[in-house]
């Protein structure tokens, strides 16, 4: 045991955050604020028989990050097909660069954003060419 089940990411304006991650990663959303006690969805963010988490958007229960200070939790990374499309659907959608594209030589295409609700994240394309 051991491996990631399951993510959470804490939001200040779920409406807002359902937005971003549904118009940048295509997720979709279950509410399952009934059984939380408290604003949660659910968060599906891929077909079943696909590799990968699903996870959910929670309310917040304390302050938002503070720009610019040092992540202190995890940082959720998504893998996409595009970069730079998945980067513009960022940027369109509310978010901002945290950290530039940059190349994992011979590996993929890395970089980290700030979602609208002060989050950072990770987007990763895989690519071999990558230099």
């Amino acid at each position: 045991m051991g491996r990631l089940v399951h993510f959470e990411i804490h939001v200040s304006d779920m409406e807002r955050a359902k937005k971003f991650y549904g118009e940048v990663f295509g997720w979709s959303f279950k509410d399952w604020s009934d059984y939380a006690g408290m604003p949660y969805f659910g968060a599906v963010t891929g077909n079943a028989d696909e590799p990968g988490v699903d996870g959910a958007l929670m309310q917040r229960q304390g302050a938002s990050p503070e720009p610019n200070q040092a992540l202190n939790g995890f940082a959720c990374t998504m893998g996409v097909e595009n970069y730079d499309v998945t980067e513009a659907k960022v940027l369109e959608n509310g978010g901002k660069v945290a950290m530039p594209k940059y190349a994992l030589p011979g590996m993929a295409w890395q970089g980290y954003y700030i979602d609208t609700e002060g989050n950072i994240f990770g987007i990763h394309q895989p690519d071999e060419n990558a230099k």
